[in-house]
């Protein structure tokens, strides 16, 4: 049994026959390791069946996997296969460099406790109705839904959104102005490539810095829209010379503010007075606590205003699915840009996510997300209301009425936010400030500071435990 699972590898290298046989293979395997072809932990196989796969000797195999293990290249334990050993500067590596393909994801340093925003909780992914949602889709899903498709997406999901967002979120919405993304990253790259016009983005200063980066790469130049305790300036956009705009009005990121009611009609008299696009990213808009349901914008002007949505927030980030609700005339650049990008997202994924749809599991997880989110809301408020809303005190929370994440802000007179920060990684606690998510990345005079606190990452227990944490940071003399 063993000889057949190691003979089942498929371990592809180029040898030098001119540098002999053993220093041949040597070479090939030190350049796989090294290159990150052959990953830290990759079991290789047998020596039998890699002297068959490549015509050698089996004492030369074996030589050659003696060799490299004694260079710390490989792993050889009794009774179980070699395998290559995560370097940090291996003999016989000129430069005793780890190389970078050793820095793979689950090997960074991992806090002990996490309260940065912008992850839910996975402890509480759908299993069993995304198994359920899946094992049915794919029993009914026709042949053509195996190979290549629309750019815009699977219909199915297309449909299923139409009606979700049209009852849930105010979205005018139909199956043919939906453009389904591998995320929102890659739905806002699409747009900064079609965007009609010339003129700069603006984008909410405070925002979000990722969001900023990917306009840029895309070409557009960007200018900040500043945001107050009423959400965007909708009144300084003219002066912007903007012929586009990126808002997270239901709740800004980071700050947790809404969008004023007189300024959301504010934007779209200057959307259909100077003919500019407005991107509504609406991120987390199924997740509001104390206040009633905001509709989103684009149900006001929906052929001046784009609205995204995201599977990120309300399933999981692993999901990867996102969607566009495009204005008539950027559909086609849009459906273009995206076969130009990677042709199509993933279509199992969104069958399976049209069937909960459709099946109604998806409303119920939401429900249930909300009210599991609720509870961690009003957890932190109750652990925090001591320490926050006094004279002197030097915090203040803000943006809890909807959302995962809310916003310590910070006066002059308490701890700055670096302080605050380093505190908290010498606990084994990972937090976020607002700092970073100024368009220019500076602390300055005058400019507001704070500490986001996201509650949808960690699991129950562990979100409890990172509260004690925080309580005990924000309680330092």
């Amino acid at each position: 049994m063993a000889e057949n699972w190691a003979s089942s590898v498929d371990l592809h290298l180029e040898l030098n026959v001119a540098e002999g046989r053993r220093n041949g293979l040597e070479h090939a395997l030190r350049a796989a390791i090294r290159d990150g072809r052959l990953a830290a932990g990759a079991r290789l196989p047998s020596t039998r069946a890699l002297a068959a796969e490549l015509d050698l000797a089996r004492n030369t195999v074996s030589a050659a996997y003696d060799q490299l293990t004694d260079e710390g290249y490989l792993l050889a334990r009794q009774g179980s296969r070699t395998e290559v050993a995560g370097l940090t500067g291996a003999v016989g590596d000129p430069a005793g460099d780890v190389p970078s393909h050793d820095l793979r994801p689950g090997h960074e340093t991992v806090p002990r406790h996490d309260l940065r925003p912008g992850t839910p909780d996975a402890t509480h992914f759908p299993i069993g109705p995304w198994l359920r949602a899946s094992r049915h889709a794919l029993t009914r899903a026709p042949a053509e839904a195996f190979g290549y498709g629309d750019p815009r997406g699977r219909v199915e999901l297309r449909t299923a959104l139409a009606d979700y967002l049209g009852r849930a979120r105010g979205v005018v919405a139909a199956p043919e102005r939906i453009v389904i993304t591998s995320g929102s990253l890659q739905a806002l790259a699409i747009l900064g490539r079609v965007l009609p016009g010339t003129g700069p983005v603006a984008m909410e200063d405070p925002g979000m810095p990722m969001h900023q980066e990917v306009m840029r790469l895309a070409g557009q130049a960007v200018v900040p829209l500043p945001v107050d305790d009423d959400g965007a300036r909708i009144d300084l956009l003219a002066r912007t010379g903007a012929r586009a705009v990126v808002l997270t009005p239901t709740h800004q990121y980071p700050t947790g503010v809404m969008l004023h009611l007189a300024r959301r009609h504010a934007l779209i008299d200057w959307a259909r007075a100077t003919g500019g696009l407005v991107i509504e990213d609406d991120y987390d808009g199924e997740f509001r606590y104390d206040r009633q349901p905001v509709g989103a914008i684009q149900g006001i002007a929906p052929d001046h205003v784009v609205y995204l949505g995201t599977a990120s927030k309300s399933v999981a980030p692993a999901v990867r699915l996102a969607w566009m609700v495009l204005p008539p005339h950027l559909v086609l650049p849009a459906a273009d840009a995206k076969r130009r990008t990677d042709y199509q997202t993933e279509a199992l994924g969104q069958l399976t996510l049209a069937e909960m749809i459709t099946r109604y599991d998806y409303d119920r997880h939401i429900r249930a997300s909300r009210q599991r989110y609720h509870a961690r809301r009003d957890l932190l408020i109750s652990r925090l209301e001591p320490r926050v809303g006094r004279p002197l005190s030097g915090y203040a929370l803000q943006g809890i009425a909807a959302g995962l994440h809310a916003l310590i802000s910070l006066s002059e007179e308490g701890p700055s936010e670096h302080d605050i920060i380093a505190r908290a990684a010498a606990r084994g606690l990972a937090l976020e400030g607002l700092t970073e998510h100024w368009l220019d990345g500076r602390e300055e005079p005058g400019r507001a500071t704070g500490i986001m606190i996201g509650y949808g990452a960690p699991g129950d227990s562990a979100y409890r435990a990172a509260l004690d944490v925080l309580i005990g940071v924000l309680s330092w003399p």
